[in-house]
Parts: structure tokens; sequence; C-alpha cells
């Protein structure tokens, strides 16, 4: 163990540490051992003693459960719940998925690990499962999904309606989301039915993995390992965001982006070939300076090549017939 590795971090220390490999151990909940919720328990404890008044809070959302899923299940009924969706059959509904499902817990502990390393805003572990709606509206989605799988199709389609309307995300139950995802803010995100999306993904506020029309079938955006998707970014189409591609902010993508590359603009133009491997978990996501000089040298080519007179460039116009 390193001088400075917390115990807790034990469990997924190789995915904390950003590799390539996600590897959180189901085994170790099945032995008892589960160190993101002790962290989080501790977390809880620790807060309480510092502000009294949340103490009540604090217990109510996870002091009072034997485990993540149970927390995490109450704190959803209760955010999602409405007059007519009561807060107590939506806890089933979130226990009865959640408490069986290997797979979603062990997605539940990626997605919480992808809120600690890569937000700066999320504190502690506890906050994220407190307060972040977006790890609240992908956790919702998960078990959306396994209820559209099961062929739950109208129950999975009112949790789409009620986390759209309480956190403003809007994730069909159909469409596929990998583990290690991060929705940062979350804020008018909007997730197509056929989108895919895979391991290790970091999305901001505003991303569209939108259709073009009215077409039906596999019609929305498949997101490679280890891509960022920056602010505002609109990707349409049955097109490909390839493996530890970044996607700079407001950009429009409407044609596949190859591995390994930063895209800005729009529509979006290939900027540079990058070596971070995973530039999700980097969070560098502004690319206006390479944005810019990129337009610069490709006006200063068109000039080069005659394309743009020099007289012309100075007044911004070029040479090109309406």
């Amino acid at each position: 163990m390193d001088g400075d590795e917390l115990p807790f971090e034990m469990g997924i220390a190789v995915y904390a540490k950003g590799t390539n490999k996600l590897e959180f151990d189901p085994v170790l909940l099945d032995s008892g051992y589960d160190p993101i919720w002790d962290a989080i328990r501790e977390e809880a404890k620790l807060e309480a003693e510092k502000e009294p008044i949340l103490s009540s809070f604090l217990y109510a959302g996870i002091l009072a459960h034997e485990c993540l899923e149970q927390a995490l299940g109450f704190v959803l009924a209760n955010r999602l719940q409405n007059p007519t969706l009561l807060a107590t059959q939506l806890l089933d509904i979130f226990n009865g998925v959640m408490m069986h499902d290997k797979g979603i817990q062990r997605s539940i502990r990626h997605d919480i690990q992808a809120f600690k390393d890569r937000d700066p805003a999320c504190l502690s572990y506890s906050s994220a499962i407190l307060h972040m709606k977006g790890y609240h509206a992908l956790q919702a989605y998960r078990v959306a999904h396994k209820l559209w799988n099961q062929g739950r199709t109208l129950l999975a389609l009112a949790l789409q309606s009620r986390i759209s309307e309480v956190f403003g995300i809007d994730i069909h139950p159909a469409a596929k989301i990998g583990e290690g995802i991060l929705l940062d803010h979350g804020t008018g995100v909007v997730i197509g039915e056929t989108a895919v999306i895979s391991n290790r993904v970091s999305i901001l506020h505003g991303v569209t993995l939108g259709g073009t029309g009215k077409e039906t079938g596999d019609r929305h955006p498949k997101i490679g390992e280890g891509a960022l998707l920056g602010a505002c970014v609109t990707v349409l189409g049955n097109i490909s965001i390839g493996v530890g591609a970044m996607v700079a902010a407001g950009s429009l993508v409407l044609k596949d982006v190859p591995p390994h590359s930063v895209v800005a603009g729009n529509p979006a133009k290939l900027i540079r070939v990058i070596d971070e491997q995973d530039p999700s978990l980097a969070m560098k996501h502004d690319a206006t300076k390479e944005f810019f000089r990129h337009v610069a040298d490709g006006y200063k080519a068109a000039i080069s090549n005659g394309a743009v007179s020099s007289g012309d460039a100075e007044n911004g116009h070029t040479n090109s017939t309406t």
C-alpha cells in the first residue's frame, strides 16, 4: 500500500489511478467488505459532528441503511416521488433491482468513484450520493434500463419522465451506458434510445446524443471508451466518437471522430491527435486556443495558395464566388 493510500480505496485502486481496466471485484461485496460504503458512512458521521443541524438528514440518507444500494434507493425515491408515484413504491422498485443485480452494484461504485476523481466540486463520496444530480440521474437510469430489458417498458418510461422533470437530464431507458461514467452538472443532457456509451466516458452539461430526423432503427451516436464530451456538445446520427477522443465545448459533430483526436467547431473539424489515453480522466475540454490557431493556420495556407488575396485577407473576404 502507498503511504498516502486510504484503506477504503483499496477495492478499486486500479481504477482510481486512471488505468484502462475497471476492477471492482463483486466478491468484495459478498464477503461484506465494501470500501466505498465504509468511506461514505465515515464521511457522514464526520459531517454530522461538524454540522449538527444536518444530522437527521445524514442519518436518514446514509447512516440508517445497511448498504450503498439501500441508501441510494432511499435518496432516489425521495427525489423522484410525486403524488401519484409514491416514495414507498419507488423505494420498492429501486431496492428490487439494485439489491439483486451484481452489474448495477458494480456500476454505481465505479460511477461514484468517477465523480470523486474527476469532478473537483465533488468533495466526498457522500456528497455524490446525497447531492449530485448527475449521479442520481445516472443511477435511476440504470434501474429504468433494467426494467426496460425486463419488458416493463411503461414503468421504465415513467421513471425516464420523472428523471427528466426532476434533474433536467433525459436518458432513454433503452440506451446502453457503461461504467465509470461522469455526468458533470448534467443539466440539459439528452441521450437517445439507440445511443451507446462505453466505459470511463465524461460528459458535461448540455450534451445531446441525438438522431437526425424521423428515421427509426439504430440512429444515435456511439461513444468510445475514455472519450470526453465538453459542455453543450451536439452529436447527431449513428456516428462514432472514437476511443479516447475529445470533443471541445460547443461543437456540432456530424461525422465520425477518429480515436485519440481532438475535434472542435460547428461543424466539428479535426484539430490534432492527442497522446492521452483517456482524456475523460484529465477533463481538459476547452480547445478554444487550439481551434482558433487551427483556423488561422488554415487561413494563412489559403493566402499562400492564392485562395485569398492579401487585400481581401485584411478585410476578411475570400476570392471564392457565390
